[in-house]
């Protein structure tokens, strides 16, 4: 049974009823129809494969030219729709003529079943490499349009991030594999498209697969694809994401988290450049850039034999680290401002300015979380603010994370910690004890035995 809807248009209810007879046994659905005047409304409530078009329906008509006209209309309709002519009056120049037209075939009545299965087969076979074109298409425009949403332009003047942005302007027109090192929020991926925007290969796809989300089952599959019948479900052909991003740049994040087993499978298609897709045996060539990141330490892994050297030697000809947040200075103000203007924008916000304590409160919190994190705090309180300023209160930041650096310079026990965190949210909601206990995640109650516990 060929997975394929097919719409048989004939004023002839003898033809349609033998059409569908014969055709319901080899596809999935078959759809009649006695006049091309229903075809807008089937085509627009049905998922239409092939249609089988008369061309007379007039009486007496044998000229064709109806046909030809219906032929037009529904190419206009939509340019990829597969369709076969049909008539009882045939010539060499009709035929000629309905192929220039955009019909892919042209059959004579009455009709052989064995030369109508082949052609509708055959056709059938272009309707769906014509769907799988069309999706991949989808699938970069999809990819390019929520990366040019998704990223900004890198932001910030410390001397770090100028330090990288002119390393990264050296790496991107090279096809050098790139490893991209930093903690989690720091804004990997940004880099990684900004390497590939600013490569020879930015008109091509950008290829995002996050390894730490990837079932270990499902690597292979898919990274490098499948054949049909390669497993249970596997009921077709598929390209896994190498062959995909032909052309463009591939990027493997949390590439640390790979076990080693599948660093041994990633490293012989690095080294080869070729895959070979489960279910078969043909090695295919693939021509792609690599770029890599993690916030694992690879070269601690590789001396304790977690992660292979070899592959770590592939994938870092160029290695880029990206400093924390807390570490950039200045640019905590210059993203804040940034995603200010964003949110505000976003959300149809009147424009917003940050209190001079929101700037002190920003630039002493550690950002665990990095610049996602920022992003975060800054959504959250452009909407949730109720004033032009937004003011510390506004953050909502954990105050167990402020002063980070000057916590672990001091090395404070960890009860003169907790009693710095406990004054803090006290300082923070001025007094109130409610909104500090809920900060701290504690009771009301377990609140006051710690403020009686520091004498606070």
């Amino acid at each position: 049974m060929i997975d394929s809807n097919i719409l048989v248009i004939d004023d002839d209810d003898d033809i349609l009823l033998s059409a569908k007879l014969f055709l319901k046994l080899h596809f999935r659905n078959v759809i009649t129809c006695k006049s091309p005047k229903e075809i807008n409304v089937l085509l627009s409530t049905n998922d239409i494969d092939l249609i089988l078009l008369d061309m007379n329906y007039q009486k007496g008509a044998s000229d064709g030219r109806e046909g030809l006209y219906w032929l037009e209309h529904i190419l206009s309709i939509d340019k990829d729709y597969v369709v076969i002519l049909m008539t009882a009056f045939g010539s060499v120049e009709l035929a000629i003529q309905a192929i220039k037209k955009g019909a892919i075939d042209f059959i004579l009545k009455p009709w052989e079943n064995d030369k109508l299965f082949a052609t509708l087969s055959a056709a059938s076979k272009l309707t769906q490499s014509k769907k799988k074109v069309k999706k991949l298409e989808r699938i970069q425009s999809s990819l390019h349009t929520d990366i040019a949403r998704k990223f900004e332009n890198i932001i910030g003047d410390s001397a770090d991030i100028q330090l990288l942005q002119k390393n990264l302007l050296k790496v991107a027109p090279t096809d050098a594999n790139v490893l991209i090192l930093g903690e989690n929020g720091t804004g990997k991926q940004v880099y990684a498209y900004e390497i590939h925007k600013k490569s020879l290969r930015n008109q091509q796809i950008f290829m995002h697969v996050d390894l730490g989300s990837l079932n270990e089952n499902l690597f292979e599959s898919e990274l490098f694809g499948y054949a049909k019948g390669a497993f249970t479900d596997a009921k077709e052909d598929r390209p896994g994401r190498f062959e995909m991003a032909e052309g463009g740049t591939i990027f493997l994040d949390e590439i640390g988290n790979l076990s080693l087993t599948l660093q041994t499978k990633l490293l012989s298609v690095l080294q080869n450049r070729t895959i070979t897709r489960l279910g078969e045996s043909k090695e295919r060539s693939i021509n792609v850039r690599l770029i890599a990141a993690t916030n694992m330490p690879l070269n601690e892994m590789v001396a304790k034999g977690t992660f292979r050297q070899d592959l770590l030697f592939r994938i870092n000809t160029v290695e880029l680290l990206l400093p924390p947040l807390r570490k950039r200075g200045d640019d905590i103000q210059v993203l804040a401002k940034h995603f200010i203007d964003v949110f505000s924008n976003k959300y149809h916000k009147p424009a917003k300015t940050l209190s001079l304590q929101a700037k002190k409160a920003l630039q002493e919190y550690s950002w665990p979380g990095n610049v996602r994190e920022l992003q975060h705090v800054i959504e959250r309180a452009t909407i949730m603010s109720e004033n032009f300023e937004i003011t510390e209160d506004d953050l909502q930041l954990s105050p167990h994370k402020f002063n980070h650096q000057q916590a672990v310079a001091m090395d404070l026990p960890l009860e003169e910690m907790e009693k710095a965190m406990v004054a803090k949210a006290i300082e923070k909601h001025k007094g109130n004890i409610s909104r500090a206990a809920a900060e701290l995640g504690l009771t009301r109650a377990a609140l006051y035995r710690r403020i009686e516990k520091f004498g606070l």
